[in-house]
């Protein structure tokens, strides 16, 4: 589509430092780039206060780069850094080859790993989006609007002409991606009238959640060592024992400073996080830094609105770590907070169960409401959410409704709906195990 310089797939790779030295940074994008079947053949870093408005990264770490690329037969330059169009633009310039920022490279990755009809519509969208903003860099040989006789006239540019078919065919995809979502809705509505909770997993990506997904749920879901090997989301149901069931949901694994776009693009795939009872947050135990990497989970969880669901942690890969055994961690209640334990090997999955299971029987609350007929709202949602299990109208057209609802998804009703007025005696709700009809 464009006139770009072509190139192969060995890479010189640049990391800037604007506050301090991080060298895990650029393992980790070391990491992205040969996932993608590139070869680093160099790696040029550097200090600034701010990025330079031209090339982000100055005009002699430029020429720097430049050199790095001649010295090492280099063919891409991959930036770990989100740069602005003209930066790019002005960048390929002057060095004569493709140049990728962060963003490009992980829509690349993920281009090549989505299986699914849902994940392809979701990186296309993706891709287009972040395409949009750099059109300018192709057509400029083929402008229409030019001087002379027989060449004039108002007609569309080709770049007018390309916005408008990338934007008619992103308004295609969010059609068909909304499409996806109602039937996701559609199911996540039939498992709550099914009383069959949701338990999602999440994390950094290549902390083992796919390797654990398959052994809890004896499915086959491709699982590697490598980032991003995980994008379209599974689904699947387990046994927690003593008549107790769950889906479980495999999801895309996060990532420090995850593109805007691939949030907002993967959105259909993460409402199954947003809607979950409970959240497995799995954490590579072997990691020296996982704490930062809870952080970053941490962060794009609340950025998709998923911070307050139930979490439990797992931490995982302890066949890595010595003096490590399989074992499940309390707060001073009581309450299950943490499990260690190994996907690979299977150690301490019998606790996990155990944990799961009593984290779902302790979330599950019974109420009985009294609504007035101003309260339509209300009753709506709860038919949606299909927990109510009794209604009866009253001679005073109010209507008791008895309801099984998860604990979470009573508070979001409270917040949105100040649901807790209607409830009948103002008595503490009662507590009863998920799944067992008790």
């Amino acid at each position: 589509m464009f006139e770009r310089p072509q190139g192969g797939e060995r890479a010189v790779i640049v990391h800037i430092d604007f506050n301090e030295h991080d060298d895990a940074a650029i393992g980790e994008f070391t990491e992205l780039v040969e996932g993608t079947g590139a070869e680093v053949v160099a790696t040029v870093t550097g200090t600034r206060r701010t990025p330079d408005p031209k090339y982000f990264i100055g005009a002699g770490k430029a020429e720097e780069v430049k050199a790095a690329l001649a010295a090492c037969e280099g063919e891409l330059v991959l930036f770990n850094h989100t740069l602005s169009p003209g930066q790019e633009r002005n960048l390929e310039g002057l060095l004569q080859c493709r140049v990728l920022d962060r963003t490009g490279l992980i829509l690349d990755i993920f281009a090549q790993r989505a299986r699914s009809h849902e994940g392809k519509l979701q990186v296309e969208l993706a891709q287009l989006r972040h395409l949009s903003t750099r059109l300018i860099r192709g057509w400029t040989h083929l402008e229409r609007q030019k001087g002379g006789i027989g060449l004039r006239g108002p007609g569309e540019t080709q770049l007018e002409t390309d916005r408008r078919l990338i934007g008619d065919r992103i308004k295609q995809l969010n059609k068909r991606l909304d499409k996806v979502r109602r039937q996701r809705d559609q199911g996540r509505r039939s498992r709550r009238r099914s009383d069959i909770s949701t338990v999602s997993l999440v994390g950094y990506t290549n902390a083992g959640k796919s390797t654990l997904f398959n052994i809890l749920t004896q499915a086959e879901v491709y699982a590697a060592d490598q980032l991003f090997a995980t994008l379209d989301p599974t689904l699947r149901k387990i046994e927690l024992g003593v008549g107790q069931q769950a889906v479980l949901a495999d999801t895309v694994g996060f990532i420090r400073d995850l593109p805007h776009d691939l949030v907002e693009a993967f959105r259909s795939t993460l409402q199954e996080t947003q809607e979950a009872d409970l959240l497995l947050h799995v954490i590579d135990a072997a990691d020296p830094r996982y704490h930062e990497k809870v952080e970053e989970v941490n962060a794009v969880l609340k950025e998709i609105g998923a911070d307050e669901v139930p979490q439990l942690e797992v931490m995982n890969k302890i066949d890595c770590v010595d003096e490590k055994s399989a074992r499940i961690d309390r707060d001073e209640n009581g309450g299950v907070q943490r499990v260690w334990l190994s996907a690979h090997s299977g150690e301490g999955l019998e606790l996990l169960s155990e944990a799961i299971g009593e984290r779902l029987s302790a979330g599950i609350l019974t109420h009985c409401l009294s609504l007035p007929p101003a309260a339509g709202k209300l009753r709506a949602r709860l038919y949606s959410l299909g927990v109510i299990e009794s209604e009866k109208m009253m001679p005073t057209g109010e209507s008791e409704i008895c309801i099984r609802i998860d604990q979470y998804e009573w508070q979001r009703l409270e917040r949105e709906l100040d649901a807790h007025q209607y409830v009948l005696d103002g008595s503490e709700p009662t507590l009863s195990l998920a799944g067992t009809g008790l």
